[in-house]
């Protein structure tokens, strides 16, 4: 899965009022709420992200079970992550009214409910319809989290609390796709499906059981507006687009390489069965140790310097994969992983850093961008992969890396010339 983003401080809403001194603190480490505050939103990203990505491993098998090209079933991923990337904006400002526990709560309901539903659709189109549903409600999740994280958690704690979350949703994307991999070899496609599902409403349950009431939440009357005049706002800023579209195009070639690899895996001259293919997804781990790591790169390398070295990663990674040996290719996918994490962990912090004002709307619109080049990615990557086999798909994910260096590289002309004309860098 992909990761979630980590500018606590960045979320509107976050109000600290005045209390008094009776009143109840903030959560903090060593306390019994930080610890069930921590692990509850660690299960809601293990839950959410497992059932987001949990056709992705499958869609070999899915293609057979109804008969359908790479391109028709890559839209039981593209039709989830597309619905997430237009719901969590409005989501994030229905949680300012009516709450980030109950905006959490209702997301997690509908997404598991309906997870429950999709092993036993009749059809593709069914199918595509329940996943559509299941990605709106998961919207939710990260629209609500990281909010309620900023009003229920002492700042110190902050970036600790909000680590966790993250790795939940990076564990959970991996294990969804692993579980239903090796699942589907004992009992199919379906059964694969369950299996996620009910592992996830184990995951809801302690949710649920676990989550803290919040205590400082102040509900905001919604005001369309006002966010109308905000998004707005962030759309014509030239450097926030830059940066949405750098996630954008990183998503796609990560969308394209990781819907379409499972297909080729499964064909000859490797022939590997659902749980190997579901395995792979374990290289995401790669991509928890370069996420980390990209804040020591940006600090040498600044953040251009840091995007070109990720999309360099990334394009060795697509070379590679081009060799007919499977060495060759998981090393490739290694590099893919690597350069993608890094790249997208450098363009959504400075998003946080760059948005002055209205900074919850300006991570939502980074995160519309980045799932609508996760759909992009998916359908396009299977189609070309239908059409002209595993090179058609590197070709479309190297276009999207000189995108971001087109990007990156009139990103560096344009602070050359701010600088020259003596105006803030952008």
């Amino acid at each position: 899965m992909p990761p979630a983003h980590t500018g606590a401080s960045v979320i509107p809403g976050a109000s600290t009022p005045s209390l008094p001194a009776s009143a109840p603190e903030a959560h903090e480490p060593g306390r019994p709420g930080y610890r069930r505050l921590s692990l509850a939103l660690f299960a809601a990203g293990l839950a959410t992200f497992a059932l987001l990505y949990s056709t992705q491993a499958l869609l070999p098998a899915i293609s057979e079970g109804f008969g359908v090209t790479a391109g028709q079933a890559s839209w039981t991923v593209s039709a989830a992550t597309g619905a997430l990337a237009l719901f969590v904006l409005p989501l994030s400002a229905l949680s300012e009214r009516f709450g980030r526990t109950r905006m959490m709560t209702c997301s997690m309901v509908i997404a598991v409910g309906v997870g429950l539903l999709v092993p036993f659709a009749p059809n593709l189109e069914w199918l595509i319809a329940l996943r559509a549903v299941q990605g709106a409600a998961i919207a939710g999740v990260p629209a609500s989290a990281m909010a309620y994280l900023a009003e229920e958690v002492k700042p110190k704690a902050l970036v600790a609390a909000i680590g966790l979350f993250v790795a939940g949703n990076s564990i959970g994307g991996m294990s969804g796709r692993l579980v239903t991999g090796w699942a589907a070899q004992a009992w199919g496609w379906r059964g694969g499906l369950l299996t996620v599902g009910l592992m996830s409403l184990a995951c809801a349950a302690a949710f649920l059981v676990l989550l803290p009431r919040a205590r400082f939440f102040r509900p905001a009357s919604l005001n369309p507006r006002a966010v109308g005049r905000t998004v707005s706002g962030h759309l014509r800023d030239p450097l926030l687009l830059r940066l949405y579209g750098i996630g954008a195009l990183f998503m796609t070639v990560f969308g394209a390489v990781y819907t379409v690899i499972g297909y080729r895996l499964v064909d000859e001259p490797f022939s590997l069965g659902q749980g190997l293919i579901g395995s792979i997804f374990l290289v995401y781990l790669v991509g928890t140790v370069s996420s980390a790591a990209a804040g020591q790169l940006v600090a040498r390398l600044g953040r251009r310097g840091a995007l070109y070295l990720a999309v360099t990663t990334t394009a060795a990674g697509l070379f590679l994969s081009l060799a007919e040996s499977l060495t060759a290719i998981l090393l490739g996918l290694v590099l893919i992983t690597a350069g993608f994490f890094a790249g997208h962990a450098v363009a959504s912090s400075a998003v946080s850093r760059t948005a002055k004002t209205g900074r919850a709307q300006a991570s939502a619109l980074y995160q519309s961008a980045y799932y609508v080049g996760s759909s992009a990615g998916g359908t396009l990557g299977a189609l070309a992969y239908h059409s002209a086999g595993w090179a058609a798909t590197v070709t479309l994910a190297l276009l999207a890396v000189a995108g971001v260096v087109t990007i990156t590289l009139y990103g560096s002309h344009a602070a050359r010339s701010a600088r020259i004309a003596g105006l803030p860098a952008a």
